[in-house]
């Protein structure tokens, strides 16, 4: 199979504008303008973490009207349900990250339909294919990625201004490790995650280091 990467970390906010001034002063950098995913009734913002990742700030866009069958299925990264509500009412929290590849109905086929359907997706002129669980939920809190396939060979990062932020890595506490190791092998990113042990029953966290003009920052489930 080819290769599967990083593309985007997923940051979620309760409201975009309150969300995207937090994060700016974080970072020390500016966002993207807004966009639009209609069928998700989602909007977000973006940051360039270098030619081959970028980050995502996303929130509900109350501006959606629901009668128009928006959303069509529970929202993505959990922003429907009442524990990420709660998580991200304070500030904005890392919901999950996106993994990209070039046979994702494949790799969909192989995990057994644990990363949930393969949906048609557009923003703009940007058309990919993102796998979304029936319920919305990240798998194992984020842990495991979302995977994408572009369907174009435009991608976000070649229209953001660089503004020398960098992916550096990843970590994350699970109370099983193997399971997480063992699905992220089956869809080949066994190595993209320091995973570390934690008590039986004890939830999972997540974090990821940018490093930014002002130094490295972390960024936290």
């Amino acid at each position: 199979m080819d290769a599967t990467t990083l593309d985007h970390l997923v940051i979620g906010c309760a409201d975009l504008a309150r969300g995207s001034a937090w994060l700016e002063r974080f970072l020390g950098v500016s966002l993207s303008d807004v966009g639009s995913h209609i069928r998700m009734g989602t909007h977000n913002r973006l940051l360039s973490l270098g030619p081959d990742h970028y980050l995502e700030l996303i929130a509900i866009d109350p501006a959606v009207s629901q009668t128009r069958d928006t959303p069509f299925m529970p929202r993505w990264f959990g922003l429907d349900t009442p524990d990420v509500q709660e998580r991200i009412a304070q500030k904005p929290r890392l919901l999950g990250w996106v993994a990209r590849t070039d046979n994702i109905d494949a790799l969909a086929e192989k995990t057994g339909g644990i990363l949930g359907g393969v949906q048609p997706m557009e923003r703009g002129d940007f058309k990919w294919r993102i796998t979304i669980p029936d319920d919305g939920y990240a798998v194992e809190a984020g842990l495991i990625p979302t995977l994408i396939q572009w369907d174009l060979p435009l991608h976000p990062c070649q229209r953001l201004p660089d503004q020398q932020c960098r992916f550096e890595w990843m970590e994350a506490a699970h109370p099983n490790p193997a399971k997480i190791r063992y699905l992220l092998n089956e869809i080949g990113l066994e190595n993209a995650l320091t995973l570390t042990p934690t008590p039986p029953y004890s939830g999972m966290t997540m974090c990821a280091y940018i490093r930014t003009p002002d130094g490295v920052k972390t960024l936290m489930s």
